[in-house]
């Protein structure tokens, strides 16, 4: 066989979806594997929906998921002179024929066609009229065979096609001139060279047709491999009304671009019990052979285990560039980048399965002003904490070092002096106090991190909190 060459070709009328990702990222990988082209292609022909700042968004999806093409990016709309030649050639050759019956005809003789148990295919009442150039108004239908079988061996699916019968003979020019998408694509991938056809299952039903519209322009047929369904964790069908299924938001809530192409190859393929793949991996490991046929469910619980397995592999550098417009955007200004906020971003590797939950972790870090978490407040910041608060202040005030070891120093001693109270119930108020609510890193850590002045200042503010509480109670 020649050079493998795949291709992922959009329509540009929205946001790229989950499922368009996963056949990009399989055309990309089984192009990488096997030394070929990946080829990116925008199907612009829908032109009342198609935009250039959809398509930029495209674009923006696949770098951001690490996959870069080789030729491209081509637009359908840019190679209608090829779809014209092609329809011209097909003419000529009477593998095509001009069709004139209105849509209200059409319609009528379907309806009527159903009626007395027919198929409601068009009834070739132009096929063999032949109509010239100066008709008029007309269409232009692909002859298809009349019988026999359309079929292709799918790389996937296996034996797949249809009877030719039970297609009619497909329109593939409008009224307007324009080609229709089946024969845009055929032409496109045969002048491209495409070999591969790798495409989601809805593209099943197409493909008998395209299958016929490669036999009439005398062209072989590429490996067709048609992917299986993606579903919810319902087990239905995505849908953007029910499940998160674009890649901008997926990249938005902090997601990281080695998680989700890891995720995603793992719907529908698998490499024996293996999980973690980069995405050198999935280039060198990747086949049709190993994709399954079933429905694959998007499990987002999966997709955050494998987040937090690579924040906690990201070195600090890039860890820190990338979690910092989600710090920017929780503090609501600009984050700079300081060796204590550092530390606190290692200490919350453990706790975060993704950017945006790491950053909101950080929030007591990232703001001179605290918000208190109500319940947490009720349930530590409570007259009985008061002793331990001002006891703790005053031991923390005279520390010569502001260390982890100084600070549990202090705890201890504090503890044993208001009668070996156990350090549970002196590490939570006090992290109530300093980071708003119940959850941070060890309480020695996250004070550190804090420095002192923060510190102190917090434990004086949340002591007033409990003495405002204390009375509250006493004068109710």
């Amino acid at each position: 066989m020649s050079s493998i060459r795949t291709r992922f070709a959009p329509s540009p009328t929205g946001f790229l979806h989950l499922g368009s990702a996963r056949t990009a990222l399989y055309n990309w990988a089984y192009a990488r594997r096997h030394g070929g082209c990946f080829v990116l292609r925008i199907e612009d022909t829908d032109l009342e929906r198609s935009t250039r700042e959809s398509e930029e968004t495209v674009l923006e999806g696949l770098e951001w998921l690490g996959l870069d093409w080789d030729e491209g990016p081509f637009r359908q709309t840019e190679r209608r002179e090829a779809h014209e030649q092609a329809i011209a050639g097909l003419l000529a050759q009477e593998k095509a024929y001009r069709c004139q019956c209105s849509r209200e005809d059409l319609e009528a003789r379907k309806e009527a066609d159903l009626a007395r148990g027919g198929s409601g295919l068009y009834d070739g009442r132009c096929r063999d009229l032949g109509l010239g150039p100066d008709c008029g108004t007309h269409v232009v239908r692909l002859r298809v065979p009349q019988e026999g079988m359309l079929g292709w061996e799918d790389a996937v699916f296996g034996p797949s096609g249809q009877d030719a019968g039970q297609l009619g003979d497909a329109i593939i020019r409008r009224g307007d001139g324009t080609p229709l998408y089946n024969l845009a694509v055929v032409v496109d991938d045969i002048e491209m060279g495409i070999t591969h056809v790798i495409r989601g299952a809805d593209h099943h039903p197409n493909t008998s047709l395209q299958v016929a519209l490669y036999q009439a322009l005398d062209a072989p047929l590429p490996i067709f491999a048609h992917l299986p369904l993606i579903v919810g964790e319902s087990g239905k069908k995505l849908s953007k009304r029910r499940d998160n299924v674009s890649i901008q938001d997926f990249r938005d809530e902090g997601h990281l671009p080695e998680a989700l192409t890891n995720w995603l190859v793992r719907l529908g393929w698998s490499h024996g019990d293996d999980e973690i793949f980069s995405l050198d991996e999935i280039a060198q490991l990747f086949s049709l052979e190993s994709v399954g046929r079933s429905s694959a469910r998007a499990d987002p619980a999966k997709l955050a285990w494998l987040d937090q397995h690579y924040i906690k592999q990201l070195p600090g550098d890039d860890l820190f560039a990338r979690v910092r417009p989600h710090l920017e955007r929780v503090k609501g200004g600009p984050v700079e980048d300081d060796e204590s906020l550092r530390k606190l971003l290692d200490l919350l590797r453990e706790r975060s399965r993704t950017l945006v939950e790491m950053a909101e972790l950080a929030h007591w870090k990232l703001s001179d002003t605290l918000e208190y978490d109500e319940k947490a407040v009720k349930k530590h910041l409570r007259p009985a904490a008061l002793p331990a608060l001002l006891a703790l202040g005053q031991g923390m005030r005279k520390l010569p070092d502001w260390t982890v070891a100084e600070l549990e120093k202090t705890f201890e001693e504090t503890a044993a002096a208001l009668g070996d109270v156990k350090l549970g119930k002196l590490a939570q108020p006090v992290r109530v106090a300093v980071t708003g609510g119940p959850n941070s890193p060890g309480i020695f850590e996250t004070l550190e991190i804090l420095g002192r002045e923060p510190t102190l200042e917090r434990l004086k503010h949340a002591v007033t909190v409990v003495e405002a509480r204390a009375e509250s109670a006493g004068s109710d």
